[in-house]
């Protein structure tokens, strides 16, 4: 047990040229078209390099190994998601608290679907490399925004910006996806921001200060 060997999970290198950052977007792309295609678990270097147009070297250049390249691909993943919310949230600084669940919901829906097809398999990727920290990084940052968003609504206030914002952000990473993965297909997904908004705006109602 204490023999087990620790591979490396973090990137070689950053692109830095304009071609290597293509090449870089290439092993991505090719990353999900096998994750599609092939499965996680056939998933392996060799099919992704064949894929991307390169060669393996090439692809070991930027990452160590197969569960390296998964995990950059889902830190891509996340920060896609990171980026929605808080667009989202900057783009409406003083919403009405109707419009709240709206937003984050919306936002975060819309980001995911855009890969729904490769979500569950990216869901299996955060379980099976214990992306704990990554997951964790990226829920701050979607709760700071959030926090903003509640803290500066037009029409009252909430009692504990902080801790509502948390919450919602934990039904986000945690809650979410296993909903959207288990319970509705891709082409259900005005159903999942229906549900969603109503069962967020629900929790915002009855948090209100007074």
């Amino acid at each position: 047990m204490g023999n087990a060997v620790q591979l490396p999970l973090t990137p070689r290198k950053a692109p830095r040229q304009e071609r290597a950052i293509a090449t870089v977007d290439a092993i991505f792309e090719a990353t999900i078209q096998v994750l599609l295609s092939d499965g996680l678990i056939r998933l392996n270097t060799t099919r992704v390099a064949n894929r991307a147009g390169v060669s393996v070297g090439t692809l070991y250049q930027y990452y160590p190994n197969k569960q390296a390249l998964l995990l950059a691909v889902l830190e891509r993943h996340l920060e896609m998601l990171v980026v929605a919310i808080e667009k989202a949230c900057g783009e409406n600084p003083c919403p009405k608290k109707e419009a709240i669940a709206e937003t984050i919901v919306g936002a975060y829906l819309q980001a995911k679907m855009a890969q729904a097809e490769v979500s569950p398999s990216l869901y299996r990727i955060a379980m099976e490399l214990d992306a704990r920290a990554l997951i964790e990084a990226a829920a701050q940052r979607n709760a700071q925004a959030i926090e903003a968003l509640l803290s500066n609504v037009a029409d009252g206030s909430f009692a504990d910006p902080s801790l509502l914002a948390k919450t919602l952000t934990a039904a986000l990473y945690g809650t979410v996806p296993a909903f959207c993965h288990r319970v509705l297909a891709p082409a259900d997904g005005l159903e999942a921001q229906r549900q969603l908004t109503t069962m967020f705006r629900s929790y915002l109602v009855a948090s209100q200060s007074g």
